[in-house]
């Protein structure tokens, strides 16, 4: 899990706006890759507990693809399991290598929002044509009904890693 020392906003502020600055179909490509992302990781985390990074790409024709890498090992000493920061800069490498065949891709992992001591999704989202989009839903385990407790999705900052030279 990557450490994550930003500030999760409210997620109302800074929507509008980001909406308001980008063209109908980036916002829509962008936005599917968020919904699909959070959806697909409340999934694996619902099934499994847990999460590997991943990535979703919208194909040049609109369809929406999952892109994987395998676990790389964590380092020695370590006591994770695999070391997920060397798998997003994995999965950040195959997206910059294939990116003719996208207009759009999302980097999805696990991170540790450090000042709330929460754990949450982070949805990553890169538009070839600049527009960068990412958000945060924290989350918890819910020990008495053995379900996974949603926070409030917030805006987040983030920097291109796809398009990029």
């Amino acid at each position: 899990m990557a450490d994550h020392t930003g500030q999760a906003g409210d997620g109302t502020s800074g929507q509008d706006s980001w909406r308001d600055s980008v063209s109908d179909a980036t916002a829509t490509d962008l936005e599917n890759l968020l919904g699909t992302g959070v959806s697909a990781a409340q999934e694996q985390l619902q099934r499994n507990g847990g999460f590997l990074p991943f990535a979703l790409t919208v194909q040049n024709d609109g369809e929406v693809r999952l892109v994987a890498v395998s676990p790389a090992d964590a380092g020695e000493g370590s006591d994770a399991e695999f070391d997920a920061d060397a798998m997003i800069r994995d999965l950040q490498a195959l997206l910059r290598q294939n990116r003719d065949d996208f207009r759009a891709a999302a980097v999805v992992c696990d991170i540790l929002l450090v000042e709330e001591d929460s754990d949450a999704i982070h949805v990553a989202a890169e538009h070839r044509d600049g527009s960068l989009f990412a958000a945060v839903l924290p989350y918890s385990a819910n020990a008495t009904t053995q379900t996974w407790e949603f926070g409030d999705l917030g805006a987040d900052a983030s920097e291109p890693a796809i398009w990029v030279d």
